[in-house]
């Protein structure tokens, strides 16, 4: 634990230094927020469970992540800094989100078992520190962490450009080469390893 420590003094020095303060308006859910200037900021590195605002038919924990994540960020001030993408598809910022005491938002997001580490090139800057968190939330067995069963008879299949991982005979593997295809005997290894579930064939869903 010491070597995260030293890191995260690390990361809140690097936040004093490479980015201004920003008001919030409203948090989304547990990975997205609304500055005061009207700039939609989604936080790198990590993804929370989905709100469905529609049909409510909204993934496990997804209000628990959301409202983690109001408690912490409220209406305070907030201190951005990126990665080596600015902006998603969606126009929104890409950043990874500081409290005025240095701690990483998005870190606390996995340490508290509310959002998976959800890595993606070449937006890879704090890969280790997020992955530590998750790790320390993965052997409590708290948040998304508390059923998911450590051995399963199955096998997942990873990519390791992209950091997805796959139910076998996902239609996404089929564009990826045998020398990118890493196989593991279980959804938690794979999120221990740093892998997030492909989009399209939901490994992670019960």
């Amino acid at each position: 634990m010491g070597g995260l420590v030293v890191f995260f003094l690390t990361v809140s020095a690097l936040s004093q230094v490479q980015a201004g303060d920003h008001g919030v308006r409203f948090v989304s859910d547990g990975d997205t927020i609304l500055l005061s200037s009207g700039k939609r900021v989604r936080y790198l590195g990590i993804d929370a469970p989905e709100i469905d605002y529609g049909e409510g038919k909204s993934e496990p924990l997804a209000h628990a992540s959301r409202d983690f994540n109001r408690r912490v960020v409220g209406v305070r001030t907030v201190r951005l800094t990126y990665d080596k993408e600015r902006r998603d598809d969606y126009g929104r910022l890409l950043a990874y989100v500081f409290l005025k005491d240095g701690r990483m938002v998005n870190a606390l997001m996995v340490q508290e078992g509310l959002a998976v580490v959800m890595l993606k090139q070449p937006n890879i800057r704090y890969r280790d520190f997020l992955l530590a968190g998750q790790r320390e939330a993965m052997q409590k067995r708290i948040g998304l962490w508390a059923r998911l069963p450590e051995k399963e008879d199955a096998i997942f299949v990873g990519n390791s450009r992209s950091f997805r991982f796959h139910r076998e005979g996902c239609t996404s593997l089929a564009r990826v080469s045998r020398e990118k295809r890493i196989h593991f005997r279980s959804r938690y290894e794979a999120f221990w390893a740093g892998y997030s579930p492909c989009k399209r064939c939901k490994p992670s869903a019960h």
